[in-house]
């Protein structure tokens, strides 16, 4: 009874205190109700608490997916969200982890596959990586710049492909950005295991296989790095790269990044050592470079340029990209026995590379010049392996112009401005002194215009052209020869036997890629004209006026002298036969009479020379002197059958003369007027001028 008594009070004091809390909660929402009704009647508050809630709940949505997502169910669409955005197909095959709560949110991927653009799907992957890591820093993101403050790439397979036409793999689309480097974001700590890379290229025609690593290490004792080493070949040849750069570790963007470079590819080897200025960027970095190799055309698969046949060189200079533009200064070394100096840069233009320079010898030597043409310099001075194999087959085959093959796609390629000057020009067999030059290279056309030849008296000058524009390429000379004297040209034993001014003009048009095929098919004209001037009077006698006089004058070594009232020698040139239009010289004593002609196809010589008295001589048989046989090695005789036919006098004058390289005299009593000085010289030295 007790017991009931006691469950009704407490139920009881339970009813009375809900009443009471009731009444309380009236009162206070009473209370309240005009402020609740005031905030309520402010729009901008209602405004701001549903964005609130716009924002809030998703935010809220978006940090506990991030916390409690099961990313590899997520790689699916995350490998095609990233497909789209890139262009290649990417594929993430092992398991994908993301800490996202941190100031560098870390990524963690195993067994990645980044494909090719569509337009290689089918050379396979463009990457396989076994195993990358990555922590991007987050407050540099906000203003749209992408620092990794950590990359860790394990089993990374890149294969590289550039086509003939010059589209790449790692390019979005045909032709994007062309001529630009890659320029990876900056990158705090960079670490790389078991990385190999393979670059085809078909452009240039290299290949090469190679591999990539890291040695990192936080101890002062150990040595950190960033080594590539690798093979392949470059234009068909085999070559060694080897690049180190300094520890990865606490890479900054703003501070410069120093490597090394060392790379062999037969006679060429190359060492460089420079940084990239704003790592990784390399649009923009800078080297000091040593190279010296057998030839500087064999560096068209390094650099794009093309670069003339050259005797070895050995060089140094300052390389700097900037953009899509680089160059070279400071240039100075040896090409061949030739000094250079200089700088030049490459940069594109509507979409073709354009090269400028400026270059510059203080001594030339000519025999250089040989190899310019495909030809080879003397091989008693600096020549490569393939040059004195030129010149012994040209020694084999008794021929003096070379038919080495002007790479036309080469040409067409790129266009060019250079200006070449030699204050000074070595030879021993020409009275040269300087050569100056202005190289144009305009969509395969190729012209050296002007082209000077300084003489020590007297000028070579004009232009040459090659258009490379056709398929076979079609050559033009044009150049004069003013201000000269024939005692600088016609020398024997030290002394001049010609003095004189000596004028000419050599104007041929020719088809082929190499000077042998163009000469092979030249046509046009070469005159020389001397207006005046003197001439040993042995040498004149000897032309086949006075035996006796001539050779005894020859003999003593008399240097009496005979008047040149004129002289001319043109030849018309027809399909790479050059024949004589006109050979006369006219003296007070004798009238020199020529015929015959050069070919340009088989380099031979095929001329005859007859000499007329004005007055009665001694001694005269009527037999012409030959010139013939090929160019490195001519005969100078007299017509056999005529001369023997009188006797055997002239064949022991003529074995008696020919050690001394002249010519026999063949002399009969008349007289022969003068030559038509005034008509010859209005004719031809019009036409050596002319121009």
């Amino acid at each position: 009874m007790a017991a009931q008594n006691d469950e009704a009070h407490w139920q009881k004091r339970l009813r009375a205190s809900r009443t009471w809390l009731a009444e309380k909660y009236r009162i206070a929402w009473r209370s309240s109700q005009p402020a609740w009704n005031k905030f309520a009647a402010a729009p901008w508050k209602r405004i701001g608490l549903w964005t609130g809630c716009a924002l809030g709940i998703p935010l809220l949505s978006l940090v506990l997916f991030l916390s409690f997502a099961d990313w590899n169910a997520l790689k699916g669409p995350v490998g095609r969200f990233a497909s789209a955005a890139s262009g290649r197909e990417i594929i993430i095959r092992g398991d994908l982890e993301v800490h996202p709560w941190s100031w560098t949110p870390r990524l963690n991927v195993t067994q990645l596959s980044i494909g090719n653009p569509a337009r290689y799907s089918e050379r396979g992957a463009f990457a396989e990586v076994g195993q990358a890591e990555a922590a991007v820093r987050l407050l540099p993101l906000f203003i749209g710049r992408f620092d990794i403050a950590q990359l860790d790439l394990n089993g990374a397979d890149i294969q590289l492909y550039r086509s003939a036409e010059g589209d790449a793999n790692w390019r979005t689309s045909p032709n994007a950005d062309a001529g630009r480097q890659f320029n990876l974001p900056a990158i705090r700590e960079f670490s790389v295991r078991e990385g190999r890379v393979r670059l085809e290229d078909d452009k240039r025609r290299l290949v090469l296989d190679a591999a990539f690593t890291t040695s990192e290490s936080a101890s002062a004792e150990a040595r950190s790095v960033f080594q590539l080493s690798g093979d392949g070949r470059i234009n068909g040849r085999p070559f060694t790269l080897e690049l180190t750069g300094a520890p990865l570790l606490n890479v900054r963007r703003d501070r410069p990044y120093p490597f090394e470079a060392n790379m062999r590819a037969g006679a060429t080897h190359i060492v460089a050592e420079g940084a990239i200025r704003r790592p990784f960027d390399f649009n923009a970095w800078s080297a000091t470079i040593r190279g010296q190799g057998a030839d500087l055309a064999d560096l068209y698969p390094l650099t794009g340029l093309a670069l003339p046949n050259t005797p070895p060189y050995n060089l140094t200079g300052v390389i700097e990209r900037t953009g899509q533009t680089y160059g070279m200064r400071d240039i100075d070394g040896t090409v061949g026995d030739s000094d250079l100096s200089g700088a030049f840069t490459a940069s594109r233009r509507n979409d073709r590379l354009l090269l400028e320079g400026n270059f510059r010898s203080r001594t030339l030597d000519f025999d250089d010049l040989l190899a310019v043409l495909g030809g080879a310099p003397d091989t008693n001075e600096t020549a490569s392996a393939e040059q004195r194999a030129v010149a012994a087959q040209l020694e084999a085959q008794n021929r003096v112009l070379p038919d080495a093959q002007l790479d036309i796609n080469r040409v067409r390629n790129m266009d060019a401005r250079v200006s070449y000057r030699a204050a000074r020009v070595r030879s021993e067999n020409l009275p040269l002194r300087g050569l100056s030059l202005d190289i144009g290279l305009d969509n395969g056309l190729l012209s050296l215009d002007p082209l000077e030849l300084d003489l020590t008296q007297g000028r070579i000058a004009g232009a040459a052209s090659i258009n490379a524009r056709e398929e076979t390429p079609l050559v033009n000379v044009d150049v004069r020869l003013t201000g000269a004297r024939m005692e600088r040209l016609f020398v024997r034993n030290g002394e001049p036997a010609l003095s004189g001014p000596l004028l000419g003009r050599a104007q041929l048009t020719g088809r082929g890629a190499s000077v042998r095929e163009a000469a092979a098919s030249a046509d046009g004209a070469v005159s020389f004209v001397a207006p005046s001037g003197e001439v040993r009077e042995a040498f004149a006698e000897l032309t086949g006026i006075n035996v006796t006089r001539g050779l005894g004058l020859l003999l003593s070594e008399d240097q009496s002298t005979t008047t040149i009232r004129c002289g001319v020698a043109s030849f018309d040139v027809r399909n790479g036969v050059a024949s004589t239009r006109s050979l006369v010289v006219d003296t007070d004593d004798i009238l020199i009479r020529g015929g015959g002609g050069v070919n340009l196809r088989d380099e031979t010589l095929d001329l005859e020379i007859q000499g007329e008295p004005k007055e009665p001589r001694l001694v005269r048989v009527a037999a012409p002197i030959v010139v013939e046989g090929s160019w490195r090695s001519p005969s100078i005789g007299v017509e056999a059958g005529e001369a023997l036919a009188q006797g055997g006098v002239a064949a022991a004058l003529g074995a008696l003369l020919a050690p001394l390289a002249a010519v026999l005299p063949f002399v009969d009593a008349g007289l022969t007027e003068d030559a038509n000085c005034a008509a010859l010289l209005a004719g031809r030295e019009q036409s050596a001028r002319e121009g």
